[in-house]
């Protein structure tokens, strides 16, 4: 039997007190890490080392992390490569522009480094997930989703999604017509167990929606209490 290979970590933060503990943390739960103090040379590591999962800090100086994390998804060989920030501003709104930028996910400093491993394992493992609904193709309006070949079209036009974005759309098309509480979908998209913040969702869904354009309208928010895919198509 082959030995599978280690998941690769790229982290990068402007401390080196920081990439030292990541580095160190990591590898001894068996992944190969690259780390970098210095951002500028983030996007040239990233595209030589192709790593499965960057750990990113927001605050560094001369280019920050809402840059970076922007131009890896602008990537067309790091676009769908996870990203994890890791930073010192903890506010809503800096929680939201992270998120809102591209990232998956995103923890404050000071941080519990047996949470952040909890976080990576469950990023790298519902990335590299396959599908496992029976069914190659979903389609909802113009809406196609196709589980085999993991694409996603719009009115016949290729939509380009994040793991996590189609993980989410996939679970609402499958549940099409079912109510999805925002805890539900941290814990079947997320795979978190424990109470993290449900903004998360909103974030993504409207990524999400903004990516569907014309069949946005499909997705419906149920005030309150989460998203469903609806039977008909909601007017605007």
């Amino acid at each position: 039997m082959a030995e599978t290979k280690p998941k690769k970590i790229l982290v990068v933060d402007d401390e080196p007190d920081v990439t030292d503990l990541l580095a160190y943390t990591l590898k001894s739960k068996g992944l190969q890490v690259e780390t970098v103090n210095n951002p500028h040379a983030s996007i040239g590591l990233a595209r030589s080392f192709v790593p499965d999962l960057v750990i990113l800090d927001v605050m560094m100086p001369e280019l920050n992390g809402i840059q970076i994390c922007r131009m890896l998804r602008a990537d067309p060989k790091l676009k769908r490569v996870p990203v994890i920030f890791l930073t010192a501003k903890a506010e809503e709104n800096d929680r939201i522009q992270g998120l809102e930028s591209g990232a998956d996910d995103y923890i404050c400093k000071p941080f519990s480094t047996k949470e952040l491993v909890l976080r990576v394992q469950s990023i790298l493992r519902r990335a590299g997930e396959g599908e496992p609904a029976p069914v190659k193709q979903l389609q909802v309006g113009e809406i196609v989703l196709d589980t085999e070949r993991h694409t996603v079209s719009v009115s016949g036009q290729p939509v380009d999604l994040t793991a996590t974005e189609f993980k989410l759309l996939h679970l609402l098309m499958e549940r099409r017509g079912r109510v999805q509480t925002r805890e539900h979908l941290l814990i079947n998209v997320w795979n978190y167990e424990t109470e993290i913040e449900t903004r998360t969702v909103d974030t993504h869904v409207r990524r999400l929606r903004e990516k569907l354009a014309g069949e946005a309208n499909w997705i419906e928010t149920i005030r309150g209490v989460g998203y469903r895919m609806a039977e008909q198509k909601v007017r605007a």
